[in-house]
């Protein structure tokens, strides 16, 4: 298999240092690319459409899983829904790089079971929820009682990570890095 039909499933609860470590493996030399996701949430921060996610109204969205232009999608919160287009897969793999997804615990399992051996799923644990709810706060970009909404979902996140074929522990940054890089050099070969 050439890294063309592969992909690597990241998912975390919010907060874990996922999408920080895939930035920065995304800045090695290993032949993947990132799979920009759609969503139906607004933008946080400095996020920009088509490079962060791909941003729809949630009747966009809809009408997008109903023209069967989503690989897979969750509907995370309550019409909030994240998923992938079948666009982005086609993008990647005429690159000649493997898929990288960066999702939620839900929709990493369901592309896990989709696609088989066919994709290495990654799971980033926080080393305490103690330690989750003070980066949520860190990160400064959600109300009191959002973050309170994402711990709560966080537990019964975590409570799934044996559904993935690594689990990394983001206690160090550094450390989480270089292991992830060595198991999806691993499989990449």
């Amino acid at each position: 298999m050439q890294p063309t039909d592969k992909a690597v499933i990241f998912s975390a609860p919010s907060g874990s240092g996922k999408t920080t470590i895939v930035r920065a493996l995304l800045e090695t030399d290993i032949p993947m690319e990132f799979s920009i996701s759609a969503t139906s949430r607004d933008p946080r921060g400095a996020e920009k459409d088509g490079i962060d996610y791909h941003f729809l109204s949630v009747d966009e969205f809809k009408d997008r899983i109903n023209r069967g232009e989503l690989f897979e999608w969750e509907e995370v919160y309550d019409n909030q829904f994240y998923g992938t287009l079948h666009s982005e897969l086609d993008r990647i793999w005429n690159n000649g790089k493997a898929v990288v997804f960066d999702v939620d615990v839900y929709g990493g399992v369901n592309l896990k079971k989709t696609l088989g051996d066919q994709a290495l799923s990654i799971f980033v644990k926080p080393p305490s929820i103690a330690a989750l709810e003070e980066r949520l706060k860190k990160r400064n970009t959600d109300s009191i009682e959002k973050i309170k909404t994402r711990l709560a979902k966080a537990e019964e996140e975590l409570a799934m990570s044996s559904s993935f074929d690594f689990v990394i522990v983001n206690d160090s940054l550094e450390e989480a890095i270089k292991q992830t890089k060595q198991v999806i050099e691993a499989f990449l070969k």
